[in-house]
């Protein structure tokens, strides 16, 4: 075996131990002390549990007159409405982008940089939302969610459209299609494994969303999954068996879906760096 072959090896081995430290024993965890009664998981230990309490789950659904079920249906629909206008805009400004290269485009394309670097600003936002009447509201916390997000969006949209071939726009024309049309039947299906990145990428970042809802969308009635967690964690008492399985019920929907998704998210995030 040459020294090529050991460094390869060795190179995976240590991914597969960082990665065994950094994601497996966190969430090893975090379900132990899910499963043990206030006492023992308040010593945060990493043991297994003396006795297995599955009712910290119904426990925590049934919290502050199921606060949790709330908190689902007020981050899908975030989630949802964000990813769908992500997906339409990103796609057509990243086209746009990508086939023409005039002044326009490059100042377009300063913005969207500027995007991805310039912090928000908090108040202003408010008083923005405010004026507009979409404070504490969830259309004005989806039009934010859709403005952090499409930066980054519009760079992955722009990069996978390189390895779409300009041939196929250019018969649609000869065929009497409009750019609309062509771009809607043409380009748009060619999408999928990008779309599928972009569905995954940023339903984490909405669901994990915590700063975001507690500074636009405040409310009881508002409350997100993260926003969740502050029932059980106080100043003076804490309950970690009920606050590691409420992380336990947060974190499962987006382990499902990066686990159906996983293979297009490498395909939408490579494509376009080998191909462009």
């Amino acid at each position: 075996m040459n020294k090529k072959k050991i460094r390869c090896y060795l190179a995976t081995a240590g991914g597969v131990i960082a990665g065994f430290f950094i994601f497996v024993i966190p969430f090893w965890f975090m379900l132990v002390n899910a499963l043990k009664d206030r006492k023992e998981a308040n010593r945060l230990s990493i043991a297994f549990p003396e006795s297995i309490r599955l009712e910290n789950f119904t426990e925590v659904i049934r919290e502050q007159n199921y606060m949790l079920l709330r908190a689902y249906k007020n981050s899908f629909i975030l989630a949802f409405f964000s990813i769908i206008l992500l997906i339409l805009f990103s796609s057509m400004a990243g086209y746009v982008l990508q086939r023409r290269s005039d002044r326009k485009m490059s100042v377009a394309n300063t913005l969207i940089l500027a995007g991805l670097m310039v912090p928000p600003a908090i108040m202003p936002t408010i008083w923005v939302l405010q004026a507009l009447k979409l404070y504490k509201t969830m259309p004005g916390m989806v039009l934010i969610e859709v403005a952090l997000h499409t930066p980054f969006t519009v760079m992955l949209y722009r990069g996978f459209m390189s390895s779409i071939p300009v041939e196929l726009e250019d018969a649609s024309y000869i065929d009497g299609c409009s750019g609309w049309k062509t771009f809607w039947t043409v380009v748009f299906p060619l999408l999928k494994p990008v779309s599928a990145t972009v569905t995954i990428l940023n339903a984490v970042s909405v669901f994990n969303d915590f700063m975001n809802p507690l500074y636009f969308l405040p409310g009881s009635k508002n409350v997100t999954l993260q926003l969740t967690l502050y029932s059980f964690i106080g100043q003076f008492s804490s309950s970690y068996n009920l606050l590691f399985a409420d992380v336990i019920l947060i974190v499962l929907p987006m382990l499902i879906l990066f686990f159906l998704l996983n293979d297009r998210i490498v395909e939408g995030m490579t494509a376009g760096a080998v191909k462009g």
